[in-house]
Parts: C-alpha cells; sequence; structure tokens
C-alpha cells in the first residue's frame, strides 16, 4: 500500500513538474514574442506591395524587392532597407572626423573611413597658412573635426574645417562604429545621444563616418563607449533607449537635466580658444 502510494506521489510530482515547466516556456515564448526585433530581409527578398520603393530596394510591377542585406523600414509610403554594415560614403554637410595622413605644401590628406581620399586645403582652415607651412598647424596623426564641403561626380572629396566649432581634436579619445549605425546612435531628434551626454557627463560628437568623439573623467569615458557598443551590437532591437537607460543607471549614472546644456557651455568656450 506504501509503495503505491509512493508511485501516486511521484507521478503527481511530475506531472507538477510537467506544469510548471510548460508554464515557465509559454512565459518566456511570451517574452520574446513581445520584445519587438526589427525585420532584416535578403536581396530580392520581397518587403512591400503597393508602397513606394525607398533606399535599398527596386520595384518590379507593384512589388518591392531588397536589393542588399539590412532592416526593413517603412515610413510615409515608402519601404527602405537600411545596410547592416559598409564604409562611409560621403555626403556634402556630414559632419566627420578624421585623421591627418599625409602633409603637403598648400593641403593635408585626411582619412575619414570612407574608400575616397579627403584632403583639405589651407583656404578651409581657420588660420593665415603660408605656403610650405602645413606642418606647423596640423601634423601627421592629428585628429581633425570637419565638414564634408564637397563630392563630384567622380567622388573627389573636400573637407572644410571652416564650420563654427570645427578644430583639432587634442584630448579625448575615439570610439569606431559602423557608420550605418550612427543614427541609431543620435537617436530620434538627438535623443538616445543627448541622454548618453547627460547621464555620463562626457562631451561627445559624433561623426557621421561612424568616429566618435569622447572627451570627461576616464570611468566615465569607458561608460559612454559601452553604451555606444551596445547600441552598435542591438541596433536592431526595439526599446533601446530604455535599455541603456537602466544599463548606466545600474552603473550609478542618473538622468539628470541641465547638465547636457553647462557641457554645451563649456565646449563653446573650448572652440573660442581654438
Amino acid at each position: 500500500m506504501d509503495m503505491e502510494e509512493d508511485v501516486e506521489k511521484d507521478a503527481h510530482e511530475e506531472e507538477n513538474e510537467k506544469t510548471k515547466g510548460a508554464a515557465e516556456q509559454e512565459q518566456s515564448d511570451k517574452a520574446v514574442r513581445g520584445r519587438k526585433v526589427r525585420e532584416i530581409v535578403l536581396p530580392g527578398e520581397l518587403v512591400g506591395e503597393g508602397l513606394k520603393a525607398g533606399t535599398g530596394t527596386y520595384r518590379e510591377g507593384k512589388k518591392v524587392y531588397a536589393a542588399q542585406v539590412g532592416i526593413k523600414n517603412i515610413r510615409a509610403g515608402y519601404v527602405n532597407v537600411i545596410p547592416i554594415n559598409g564604409k562611409y560614403i560621403p555626403r556634402v554637410g556630414d559632419q566627420v572626423i578624421g585623421y591627418i595622413t599625409d602633409v603637403g605644401p598648400t593641403y593635408w590628406m585626411v582619412d575619414i573611413n570612407s574608400p575616397y581620399p579627403a584632403p583639405l586645403h589651407i583656404n578651409d582652415v581657420p588660420w593665415k597658412v603660408d605656403f610650405g607651412d602645413t606642418m606647423r598647424y596640423l601634423k601627421v596623426g592629428d585628429t581633425v573635426l570637419v565638414t564634408v564641403s564637397s563630392v563630384d561626380e567622380m567622388k573627389h572629396v573636400q573637407v572644410s574645417m571652416m564650420t563654427q566649432g570645427h578644430r583639432r581634436l587634442n584630448t579625448g579619445s575615439i570610439v569606431e562604429v559602423t557608420p550605418t549605425k550612427v543614427p541609431r546612435i543620435i537617436g530620434k531628434g538627438g535623443s538616445m545621444i543627448s541622454m548618453i551626454k547627460r547621464m555620463t557627463r562626457c562631451r561627445i560628437i559624433v561623426g557621421q563616418n561612424g568616429r566618435i568623439w569622447i572627451d570627461g573623467e576616464r570611468e566615465s569615458m569607458l561608460l559612454a563607449a559601452e553604451a555606444i557598443e551596445i547600441i552598435e551590437r542591438e541596433g536592431h532591437a526595439y526599446g533601446l533607449t530604455e535599455r541603456i537607460k537602466l544599463f548606466l543607471e545600474k552603473h550609478g549614472r542618473r538622468d539628470e537635466t541641465g547638465i547636457e546644456g553647462k557641457e554645451t557651455e563649456r565646449e563653446k568656450k573650448e572652440e573660442a580658444g581654438g
């Protein structure tokens, strides 16, 4: 009798364990389903019908297909495929961070993380530079903040330092990310990068070419860099702003308003001083 009761008890416990396991699995599945992930598509994959073909797509009849590997995005009646990886392609007006790689008598050659060379002419800097005196102002290895001033059909690129605030970056560190991830790092209306600035109290400049300048206390710089790396790695997921906020709060940072404004004033003073 006792043996029958033990067998019955074991069977009952086993059934409870199965029920509990099934409930936990269902809860886990719901959590996965509840977390929206941006749709990644392959070349030739159908991405929409009755929509206008945007960047990274092509149309056949009423159907629109992906022309490249990327993330499907529908906005204002257009379906786009945003590339996941790729080199920076310069566009006029882009703010970029570059490295001086060569110096001539009337120019500096700037590496802007692009397949195309980008010369900086002595007429496009805020100093009066005499012929052959270029080394006195910028040397090989210097980091500069510049604007893409021209790009022609042959992909001849020119950059300029004449925009206010553009200068040699003497302090801080550079973090490099995939250029296509830059909009996600900036966030809608600058929301993501502004939050990172506030919570880490770092000065941050995002170059459209995937180079990001960070300056501040060492621990804060490392934290800001880690947050940016998370965004680059998980940029396809929804709810990323909240995820980054929780990450920074976990490391003892608070989202305090007003801090970013103070940092901006300090930047303006530094820029005015050259």
